[in-house]
């Protein structure tokens, strides 16, 4: 049986990964911390944590280890809850990017706000991420877009596909068009993510295969403020159709960058139950609204 004090040390430590500091938080010695942690990973018979030169980083294991201890301590606090009558005290956790959350899902957030069946919390976080805080048991679900055949330890179900269009002033000559080809950007400003983001590394490389040159005009991150930049005039922004363009611009899809696919996500091994399972099917119920201009692509499916 693995040990509860070191399973509670361990979900700290996770969330500092700097032994000082976890030591700190838990009012343990650091050699104290140490010793729970090595008793732990002799249960396990795997390392839970690993260094890479002064970054600490968990290890697969490790990562199944965290998720098993959040899962025990957040049943242990719902049986408190239950057997005192009290609210449920424990959040469920949506991790979702940032475009997701202002466009794909406020009125699933906001009707879940209302019911109020448990606090909210919600992690705005990349795929990347996301995924990570799936797998290690810090969120319930997650809702990003996916490649065919990524992630295949999760659970997915389909809620949108989302193309790609170009945000630019009303008054600019590119508005007149209905459609925006890539060699229409020739030349153009652009307002894209910073160097590394997916999305930016997307448009790089359909601009660079169709040998159309462009040059950055912001580099902003978040849907939000690359919109705001178009709006102000500083470049033209390429954002996914789920968001609308702001008042004094217009949008013209970019059939040429292809469209994303957004996923309901959860862990094979632990379905959502309780308010994460009334989250998810917020999330995933029929007629759901999403973001302003976007349309209901039908029942949510599930992917096996």
């Amino acid at each position: 049986m693995l040990d509860h004090d070191a399973l509670t040390a361990f979900i700290t430590f996770a969330d500092h990964l700097n032994l000082t500091h976890a030591a700190r938080a838990l009012h343990l010695s650091q050699p104290a911390l140490h010793a729970r942690l090595q008793r732990l990973s002799e249960q396990v018979g795997a390392p839970l944590y690993t260094r890479q030169g002064r970054r600490l980083l968990l290890t697969e294991a490790g990562a199944q280890v965290l998720a098993f201890a959040r899962d025990t301590q957040g049943a242990a606090d719902r049986l408190l809850d239950r057997i005192h009558g009290r609210d449920p005290t424990l959040p469920v956790v949506l991790a979702s990017g940032e475009g997701a959350l202002l466009y794909l899902l406020p009125q699933a957030l906001a009707a879940f706000a209302q019911e109020r069946p448990a606090p909210l919390r919600l992690l705005t976080a990349d795929a990347d991420a996301a995924l990570r805080a799936l797998r290690d048991g810090s969120a319930h679900l997650a809702v990003t877009s996916l490649r065919d055949g990524a992630a295949p330890d999760l659970a997915r179900t389909h809620l949108a596909s989302a193309g790609q269009h170009l945000v630019l002033p009303c008054d600019h000559p590119l508005a007149a068009r209905d459609v925006i080809a890539l060699d229409d950007l020739r030349d153009q400003p652009l307002i894209v993510p910073p160097l590394g983001r997916p999305h930016r590394e997307h448009i790089a490389r359909a601009l660079r295969d169709a040998d159309v040159p462009w040059h950055v005009a912001v580099e902003a991150s978040g849907w939000e403020t690359m919109l705001r930049f178009a709006a102000l005039g500083v470049g033209l922004a390429l954002v996914n159709d789920l968001c609308p363009p702001p008042p004094g611009c217009v949008a013209r899809p970019v059939p040429a960058l292809g469209r994303r696919d957004y996923h309901l996500l959860h862990r094979r091994e632990h379905p959502p139950t309780g308010p994460a399972a009334r989250l998810a099917a917020l999330i995933q119920r029929p007629g759901r609204a999403l973001g302003p201009g976007v349309t209901d692509p039908g029942p949510a499916k599930a992917t096996p």
